[in-house]
């Protein structure tokens, strides 16, 4: 199995910005539950509470190295996709490589909502959201190379 990326927290300074002291110490990065598991579960920084059509958005305390030719897809834990509907607010996050080096660095967040009709609460170090890698390509007159200096939403920038 070929090893394309690396977890790392973002620094305690950066945290700070949208998170709390307390919660940053105890960040735990992304891991696979089993030898055959496909997605990284991203496991909550604090705990949280969601009422039926309430969203959240999480400051996971996390940034990933990835190679080149590699993505970073985000997406609702599957159990709790299919118990409570919990979706992503973007469907599905998309990490990129170089986002890494933003000027945030590169501090995953993940906004989610309860769509389903029963709340859903989630314990501190609990799993609710999973990572899986994937390869992509690019088009062969592709020609970019513009570098990403900002955060979120900054591609286009």
């Amino acid at each position: 199995m070929e090893r394309i990326a690396t977890f790392f927290k973002v620094s305690e300074e950066e945290y700070l910005k949208s998170g709390k002291k307390e919660d940053f110490d105890d960040i735990v990065l992304p891991k696979r539950a089993t030898f055959g598991s496909a997605g990284y579960d991203f496991f909550a920084p604090f705990a949280f509470t969601l009422e039926p059509g309430e969203s959240i958005k999480i400051p996971t305390g996390v940034r990933c190295k990835i190679d080149e030719g590699w993505v970073l897809n985000i997406y609702p834990r599957s159990s709790l996709g299919f118990k409570y509907r919990l979706q992503l607010d973007n469907t599905v996050g998309i990490i990129d490589s170089d986002y890494f080096n933003a000027l945030n660095e590169g501090h995953i967040f993940i906004k989610m909502t309860n769509c389903g009709d029963k709340p859903l609460s989630v314990e501190k170090g609990k799993g609710f959201a999973q990572g899986v890698f994937l390869p992509f390509g690019i088009t062969k007159d592709d020609d970019c190379a513009k570098e990403r200096t900002g955060g979120l939403g900054s591609t286009d920038k």
